[in-house]
């Protein structure tokens, strides 16, 4: 997905953009960087990050940018940020975004005249085209508004000026940016939970397609926020780290509610529940609550020596790194009937996997519950299974099947009241080899979040969404 973090402060600002950004990193796999202004000058520096962790990167880096304003980004794409002299002045950009129409944008920008600097692995770099299509612009808010009429996908960003930070969240506010204050020094960021040990209390969340500047003197609103909103859903129930908010929404409030109100509605027989680790385990938690069950640890994550970007390039390794961190506590599960609790499934070859491994330590018997409704669509707007083809998902695999090696009816298997859906899950259920498999709804989704359904996005589950 990505998360970007910006400073404004009074004094050097380079130990607190080291560490806001890297709180960040279990948002992003590939690429980080950050970027400083000190007097008009702009340092940058990127590394990448697919078999290290951030901070052992950077650290040699950190005396040599100055200034008291700064960006960073981990980031899941491109390599970030990117420094442009236009005529709107040198500024450096971060983005978090998913361009559907990249080629045709940037064929755009050719025809133009402009040119790209920077490819990543042979492919135009999204965030250079983003800082290509501001300077289209008279100004930086025509700029960003260019963008936010030209991008078919989502975008958000900071955009690092001389003399402050502009930050422009996405036209329909998908991915998120929220503001904490400390005095007077500000900082801008994906998830709030980045800047609480620096001593920042949220004070705003900027609205979708909102455009504030942040300087030395205060937060400046550009261009008042849209409407609309289609915020994604799964910022609650996978990607967020556990503490932090959304629309003064709490993502560990809102996976434990996805818990307890299945739990409370479950008619299965077990022991206790366990949580798949990290994002089960406030579901988990909530689902022993509802069930009036005990919560015990039947799985846990080792990540010592793991770092949590290492990201290998094929799926056959990814699916090994996925097994190594999982360990199971066999005396806790021998003879015993376990509920665990998971945030999604996607492909199905890590469940398939982890519940052998479940059966091998001679755990009785497997239920399933995921706090969210099947997948049935891939991602347009964020990099959540950017890589998959519909047909990667295990849901698409299964209709396919069910109706006889084409897809279609898929309004019926959306529907969880449906004979379809129940052949679905049963198909699901079948191909994972779990003895019992349950997804929450997408009203109960919806009334853990706390918001009104048109303000969510929940494309991958019934394939709405608004596109401007």
């Amino acid at each position: 997905m990505s998360g970007l973090f910006g400073i404004v402060s009074k004094q050097a600002c380079i130990t607190d953009l080291f560490y806001g950004t890297d709180y960040h990193s279990h948002l992003g796999t590939k690429r980080a960087g950050m970027s400083t202004v000190d007097n008009g000058y702009f340092h940058r520096n990127i590394h990448n990050i697919q078999n290290s962790y951030f901070r052992t990167k950077f650290t040699g880096d950190l005396a040599e940018m100055t200034g008291d304003m700064g960006i960073g980004v981990i980031s899941d794409t491109d390599a970030q940020p990117i420094v442009v002299n236009s005529h709107l002045g040198r500024f450096a950009i971060v983005t978090v975004s998913k361009i559907n129409n990249i080629d045709e944008l940037a064929q755009q920008c050719l025809d133009r005249g402009q040119q790209f600097t920077e490819l990543s692995m042979g492919t135009t770099n999204p965030t250079e085209l983003i800082a290509l299509l501001i300077t289209q612009g008279k100004d930086f808010v025509d700029g960003i508004q260019h963008v936010y009429r030209q991008v078919k996908g989502s975008c958000t960003m900071l955009i690092l000026t001389a003399d402050g930070i502009i930050a422009a969240r996405d036209w329909l506010g998908r991915t998120p940016i929220v503001v904490g204050q400390r005095g007077e020094d500000y900082a801008l960021a994906s998830e709030s939970h980045s800047y609480i040990n620096l001593d920042f209390t949220t004070c705003r969340f900027i609205g979708p397609g909102e455009i504030v500047k942040v300087d030395h003197n205060g937060i400046h609103q550009l261009l008042a926020p849209n409407k609309k909103m289609q915020i994604c859903s799964f910022l609650w129930i996978y990607y967020s780290y556990p503490c932090v908010e959304h629309e003064g929404i709490n993502t560990e409030e809102v996976r434990y509610q996805l818990g307890y109100n299945m739990g409370r509605q479950d008619d299965v027989n077990a022991d206790y529940v366990s949580a798949i680790p990290d994002s089960g385990i406030g579901m988990a938690l909530g689902y022993a609550a509802g069930k009036g069950i005990p919560y015990k640890r039947g799985v846990l994550k080792y990540t010592p020596t793991w770092a949590r970007s290492f990201m290998p390039v094929n799926q056959e390794a990814r699916n090994l790194v996925a097994k190594m961190k999982l360990i199971p506590s066999r005396k806790m599960l021998e003879g015993k009937e376990v509920v665990f609790c998971d945030d999604s499934i996607v492909r199905g070859t890590q469940l398939r996997d982890n519940v052998k491994m479940l059966y091998d330590c001679g755990v009785k018997r497997v239920h399933v519950r995921i706090s969210c409704p099947p997948l049935v669509h891939g991602c347009n707007f964020l990099n959540f299974s950017a890589s998959k083809t519909d047909l990667e998902l295990i849901t698409r695999r299964c209709i396919q099947e069910l109706e006889g090696g084409t897809i279609r009816n898929l309004e019926a298997y959306r529907d969880h009241t449906t004979p379809q859906y129940a052949a679905m899950v049963e198909k699901i259920r079948i191909a994972t080899g779990v003895d019992t498999l349950k997804f929450n709804t997408l009203d109960t989704l919806c009334e853990a979040i706390g918001l009104p359904k048109e303000q969510v996005c929940t494309h991958c589950f019934d394939g709405s969404s608004y596109t401007a």
